[in-house]
């Protein structure tokens, strides 16, 4: 079978198993669990949809350990439900407006019912995993564990949003800070993912320990290459920087390792570029926020960036933990044959 057509395939079943999750609400509040499924792209079977990384990891990490991937399904779910009530709040955090091409749930609804919306969410993310329960062999102890786990990272990624939503008001962020922050943000969710698809194949503490550095691995490459996109992409349209990350003054590895490391005239200038205006708000609306940049100062930003090496250095670093975690997969106690999956989908999120 072809790779692409048996991920879609795969994908197709946790999305079934997401809508069998949101398909228990009803009643008069049923429009709640409308506005769930636009945010998750289950409102259209030709809309937008996230890349659904998280849960696809999960299962194949179960998979490689010779398990009947269906046996792993109702945790997938709650990876990728608990993912996105991340999502929704993040949204609102930093009233960003689109998401996937069209707008985001406090956009058309309001930021209370978006925020109503994203608890919602974790609920039923934790409501898809005692579905493990209905899943023959699995003793409650190891359902325990696993929700454990879950629980904390959701707590991790609180502690990562907090990081990032503090850094907007700071010029002095560190590597080290950064490094945190993603670790917690991001990696910790794509470790806990296959993590706990191993835990679930197998009871060898060593084995789960080492799919979960190879999800941290994964993660923190992930991260960095995102940066990269939403520091130096540019319009199919136009060629031009659309540079969404630094118009909206986001503290990303390359400007954070520039401002460690450029000349002192070009960490002055990035200095007073995304020097922060503190706001405040009465609560009323989305979170006011500084204006984005104008386009020179985003050439100049750019500028700087290129010549103070600050892309090439984010460049190889996120070549550096992608390639840690093709490391950490081919150590994986398990055949290599078992393996392919998990390596073709490290390479296709983190481009040689």
């Amino acid at each position: 079978m072809d790779i692409k057509n048996e991920f879609n395939d795969l994908l197709g079943e946790i999305e079934a198993e997401m809508r069998s999750v949101l398909g228990e609400g009803d009643g008069h509040a049923r429009p709640l669990y409308e506005m769930v499924s636009y945010h998750l792209g289950l409102d259209d079977p030709t809309g937008p949809r996230g890349k659904r990384m998280r849960p696809l990891l999960g299962l194949l990490a179960f998979k490689s350990l010779g398990g009947d991937y269906r046996k792993s399904l109702p945790a997938a779910a709650a990876v990728e439900l608990g993912h996105n009530f991340s999502l929704v709040h993040d949204d609102i955090e930093d009233a960003d407006r689109e998401r996937r091409h069209r707008p985001t749930l406090w956009a058309i609804w309001g930021v209370p019912l978006a925020i109503n919306a994203g608890d919602a969410l974790f609920a039923l993310s934790r409501l898809a995993l005692y579905g493990l329960m209905e899943v023959e062999g699995y003793e409650p102890q190891k359902l325990l564990n696993i929700m454990r786990v879950y629980d904390e990272t959701c707590l991790a990624l609180c502690e990562g949003q907090y990081l990032d939503i503090s850094f907007e008001r700071r010029t002095d962020v560190t590597v080290p800070e950064y490094m945190e922050m993603i670790e917690k943000k991001t990696a910790a969710l794509i470790a806990a993912a296959v993590e706990t698809g191993a835990m679930m194949a197998t009871d060898d503490r060593e084995i789960v320990d080492a799919y979960r550095r190879f999800g941290y691995n994964l993660g923190i490459a992930f991260q960095i290459a995102d940066d990269l996109k939403g520091t130096f992409w540019t319009t199919a349209a136009t060629g031009k920087p659309e540079a969404g990350d630094v118009r909206k003054r986001k503290k990303t590895l390359p400007l954070v390792w520039a401002l460690e490391n450029a000349s002192a005239a070009d960490v002055s200038r990035l200095t007073a570029i995304y020097q922060p205006m503190i706001r405040a708000t009465d609560g009323s609306g989305p979170p006011l926020r500084d204006s984005q940049m104008s386009d020179a100062d985003v050439d100049e930003v750019l500028d700087i960036l290129e010549r103070s090496g600050a892309r090439r250095h984010a460049e190889e670093e996120a070549h550096r933990y992608r390639d840690l975690a093709l490391v950490s997969a081919a150590a994986l106690p398990v055949p290599e044959s078992q393996l392919s999956e998990l390596r073709i989908l490290v390479e296709s999120v983190i481009a040689t």
